[in-house]
């Protein structure tokens, strides 16, 4: 195993908070209404009442009341937060993703944490540093799904840039199935600049590139470790690229050269996982 040193400094990172409002019309009769962030959908609401996370209101479809939206109402009330029986007209016309089972939560801006915390995590925890880098990824839905698949293999931390990415929203929310409680997610100003300082403290830097001469299972990711996961459509930008330690690839057997970004975090990250059981 490789060694690099770890400061556990918060140099060159201050605290931030990114907050995030969505422009919501609640009624055709009344002036636009702001609200701060929305989840919805049953799962996700559930998780968020699991969480323990502020929630400011909720909103229930009117009408017949039948399977898990039942619990939400049990655990809404237990925790005494407000809810609002609406029609679903009013629900379809908040919705983000328009497909909120009957159910939104209305919540303060997601709170991201500086990239100091998810370092911090993994000390606490005692292990070495388990971290995402997406550089570039702007579909909501593949942000869902590697946020659901990170929280189940153990990552620390995801990063993601303020520019050219999507941010966390009501569909990656939906999409992660509430895994976004759970995770720690930094947003952050210069990927390279937040690069340097991972390898100040530790961590080894590896990309996933299709040109790459080394394939992923052939990498000793078990001293504290980044994975950079490029964009959809054009990978990683070449200075993300060349401030790598190292470049992986996935092999490709059939006609298609490609996977899917999620899928291709997916296969790296139990890599990870396999690896650092053994």
């Amino acid at each position: 195993m490789k060694n690099r040193n770890s400061k556990y400094s918060k140099k060159g990172f201050s605290k931030e908070n990114i907050r995030k409002n969505n422009n919501v019309r609640v009624d055709n009769n009344k002036p636009q209404k702001i609200y701060d962030d929305i989840i919805e959908g049953r799962n996700p609401v559930l998780e968020l009442l699991e969480s323990g996370k502020d929630i400011n209101k909720i909103f229930i479809q009117s009408g017949e009341k039948n399977g898990s939206i039942n619990k939400i109402i049990a655990k809404a009330k237990e925790k005494r937060i407000v809810m609002v029986e609406v029609q679903k007209s009013k629900l379809d016309e908040i919705s983000e993703t328009k497909n909120h089972q009957g159910v939104i939560a209305i919540v303060p801006p997601f709170e991201y944490c500086d990239v100091y915390d998810i370092l911090e995590y993994a000390k606490e925890k005692e292990e070495k540093p388990f971290i995402l880098i997406l550089d570039g990824i702007e579909d909501p839905h593949n942000m869902g799904s590697i946020i659901r698949t990170a929280e189940t293999a153990g990552v620390h931390g995801i990063i993601i840039p303020k520019r050219r990415s999507v941010a966390v929203n009501a569909t990656v929310a939906k999409t992660s199935a509430g895994a976004v409680e759970y995770v720690k997610i930094a947003r952050v100003s210069n990927i390279n600049d937040t690069i340097k300082y991972l390898k100040e403290n530790g961590v080894w830097i590896y990309g996933t590139d299709g040109q790459a001469k080394n394939m992923y299972y052939n990498q000793d990711f078990r001293d504290g470790s980044a994975i950079i996961i490029g964009s959809e459509g054009f990978g990683m930008s070449d200075l993300v690229k060349k401030n790598c330690d190292g470049l992986v690839k996935i092999p490709m057997k059939g006609k298609i050269n490609s996977l899917n970004a999620s899928v291709s975090a997916g296969i790296v990250m139990y890599e990870i996982v396999k690896q650092r059981k053994k």
